[in-house]
């Protein structure tokens, strides 16, 4: 099997992924599900103290994040891995990498070391706060980036402490924004044929997720607090209590906000001065979330959602993991995806998120044990069943 698959979007394009934990692997499954003949580089076993750090080959992070790759063993460090360094960067339209900027350099992954041996090789650099300037030596990992870039000032309750989502957020962001980075880069490189260095981190991820709220200092100057579940402007949005628990509810715009009181049965607050302006209510949240509770306490969660929406109000339940995959439009849309594993046996992993009409995604293998395609690979680039005994003598693989 010289590849995954031969079909997709981007199957005539070869990745080199050099990437471990999140952000970097994120980035680089966009590439997989759309068909690109992606390696994944690991070093042979037991040489990288590190090597477990994306968690148990067989658990879920490794096997949602490495689908559809082939995996071969190149131990970096040997002198000896130079010359299959070298032939697979020739063969290869991107490489990807998260290590620190100084590591990159002792490896010889850094872009000048790269665009010499190919002068048409994209590579993108992934990392915690960029790759020059005070911070670039420190490692990045999510919650850090998180905090620093202001994301967990805004998440919580006044006056209970900073609060990080409850995914990884920063990580996944970064490797999204850098392979949009990449596919721009393949863009423009059909008109100059040349590469270029692409370069995301989570840091940058962290602050470009806060959009509006960031612009809102830029512009205004405005510190933004913790709100909780409100909408930090536009209110009423939130989550509200029923009769058996918690709904959200967006109502933002004073169109919305009639409709919303018309459907609740509660015109008198369209009369309250206070609530007449979206710049009222959100000045006067509290006393406006309290209304609202005690309006939608009077029927189920599934009544007013149904309530609602019928009367053009966005709103929807809350649910917890299990309750998301039991939901009919999550199964409609194929958000989980089957998967058969060697070993573990049919299991699902999270689909690919955007949709294309003639050359979808399409989950083929399960992730593949550490090296499964070593021997594949070089003979690929030209190596012989001798050169490959050698350099498994050698522990270069």
């Amino acid at each position: 099997m010289p590849r995954i698959t031969d079909k997709g979007a981007l199957a005539r394009f070869r990745l080199l992924d050099f990437t471990r934990v999140r952000a970097g692997p994120a980035c680089v499954r966009q590439f997989a599900d759309f068909g690109a003949d992606v390696i994944k580089i690991e070093s042979p076993p037991g040489l990288d103290p590190n090597e477990t750090m994306g968690g148990p080959r067989l658990g879920p992070d490794m096997q949602n994040l490495h689908r559809n790759k082939r995996s071969m063993t190149l131990n970096l460090k040997a002198p000896e891995s130079r010359e299959v360094l070298e032939r697979l960067v020739k063969s290869a339209d991107v490489a990807v990498e998260n290590y620190r900027p100084d590591v990159k350099q002792r490896l010889g992954l850094d872009y000048a070391s790269l665009a010499r041996i190919n002068p048409r090789i994209i590579l993108a650099s992934v990392s915690g706060f960029g790759q020059d300037g005070p911070y670039a030596k420190r490692p990045g990992f999510d919650q850090i980036a998180q905090g620093m870039s202001g994301l967990m000032s805004v998440t919580g309750f006044p006056g209970k402490g900073p609060v990080r989502t409850g995914a990884a957020i920063a990580d996944v962001t970064a490797g999204l924004f850098a392979a949009l980075g990449i596919l721009t880069a393949l863009l423009e490189r059909e008109q100059s044929g040349k590469g270029q260095w692409v370069q995301s981190s989570l840091l940058q991820a962290g602050v470009a997720l806060l959009d509006f709220q960031a612009a809102r200092y830029l512009m205004k100057g405005e510190v933004a607090p913790q709100v909780g579940n409100d909408h930090p402007t536009s209110m009423p949005t939130s989550a509200y209590q029923t009769r058996d628990g918690h709904i959200n509810v967006a109502a933002s715009g004073d169109g919305m906000w009639q409709r919303l009181c018309q459907a609740i049965g509660r015109e008198d607050l369209l009369q309250r001065a206070d609530f007449a302006t979206q710049e009222g209510r959100a000045e006067h949240r509290a006393a406006l979330n309290a209304e609202l509770n005690r309006a939608l306490a009077t029927r189920t969660g599934a009544e007013w959602i149904e309530i609602l929406n019928r009367a053009g109000v966005p709103c929807g339940p809350i649910y917890t993991m299990d309750q998301v995959f039991a939901d009919p439009q999550v199964q409609h849309l194929g958000i989980a995806a089957p998967v058969k594993h060697p070993s573990l046996g049919d299991i699902r992993i999270l689909n690919q998120a955007a949709r294309l009409s003639r050359t979808p995604a399409e989950i083929v293998t399960a992730t593949p044990e550490i090296g499964e395609h070593t021997d594949e690979v070089l003979a690929e680039i030209g190596y012989g069943a001798d050169d490959i005994a050698r350099l498994k003598k050698q522990r270069v693989v």
